[in-house]
């Protein structure tokens, strides 16, 4: 087995073994770790137990077993219960708890918090993976918090992922980049699924508009680091195409769109975006300057 350098203490508890919290008990027992599970349906543990896990009774059980705990489950609500468990809070003291559920900002500060009440240390983290390549060179997990902490359990930490990024020591930092990705990747996926419909309706094969775009992905790559340096550094001026440009396309998209008798939601949505941009009189810029409208948008 692989993964474990200059680790003292092989213990670690998964708490949540939904498909992502499976895939992380998984790797850590792959990788050598000493893996106690529990979920509230201990139905899901029976694959990890033929692996090597230890199934926990109950919460306290699984929190006293190891000194590191990670949390998968939906949310930080569902953490919140979890631990409000008779004799959990208690339990997690001098403890590392590694919050890798989907939360804000705010309900990441919020545990911080309240683990320093109980003598712990929450880190929280952010998962950009399918459960698939958790373990993997693919993985990426983001992770801020405590330094301190981080170091402690680095290496356990990064057998998790190929990329694992400490944010620092705000404890907010991971859902501020979590949540500025997942408003990425909710518009590229609308956006796939509109192409997907215009493809279907002109009769063209949707798996080759896949290919084409993962065929184009560098370019995109490119863009998006240029946005983000154009937004940062505030240079809209002198692009290569403009917003008044791209907006006069958009146009067309509701165009064709109506022709088509497709859906006409999304072009429109982004067409007034960008209307709005070129009437605020930023229809020379880049199509970045859009945020300034958006930065207005109540």
């Amino acid at each position: 087995m692989t993964g474990i350098t200059n680790s003292k203490d092989t213990r670690v508890t998964m708490i949540g073994l939904g498909s992502m919290g499976t895939a992380i008990a998984r790797a850590l027992i792959t990788k050598g770790y000493k893996v106690t599970v529990w979920n509230r349906d201990a139905s899901k543990a029976a694959s990890l137990v033929t692996q090597g896990a230890v199934v926990a009774s109950d919460i306290v059980e699984a929190i006293t077993a190891s000194p590191l705990l990670v949390v998968c489950v939906s949310d930080y609500k569902v953490t919140n219960k979890i631990f409000n468990t008779p004799g959990a809070a208690a339990a997690l003291k001098d403890r590392t708890l590694v919050q890798l559920s989907t939360g804000t900002p705010k309900e990441a500060r919020e545990l911080h918090t309240w683990a320093a009440l109980q003598g712990a240390v929450a880190l929280n983290g952010d998962i950009l993976a399918w459960p698939r390549q958790i373990g993997g060179g693919e993985a990426t997990i983001m992770i801020s918090g405590q330094g301190a902490a981080f170091q402690q359990h680095e290496t356990t930490l990064r057998a998790l992922a190929g990329t694992f990024s400490y944010l620092g020591e705000e404890p907010g930092a991971s859902a501020v980049f979590f949540s500025a990705v997942m408003a990425y990747l909710a518009g590229n996926w609308i956006g796939f699924c509109h192409g997907a419909l215009i493809c279907e309706k002109e009769g063209i094969p949707v798996d080759t508009f896949g290919t084409l775009i993962a065929n184009i992905s560098p370019i995109l790559a490119t863009e998006s680091r240029h946005m983000g340096e154009v937004i940062q550094y505030n240079r809209f001026a002198d692009p290569e195409s403009t917003v008044k440009t791209t907006t006069e396309d958009l146009h067309l998209l509701v165009q064709h769109s109506e022709e088509a008798g497709i859906s006409t939601e999304l072009p429109k949505f982004a067409a007034d975006i960008f209307q709005r941009t070129v009437d605020a009189g930023y229809g020379g810029e880049e199509h970045a300057a859009i945020i300034k409208v958006l930065r207005n948008t109540i």
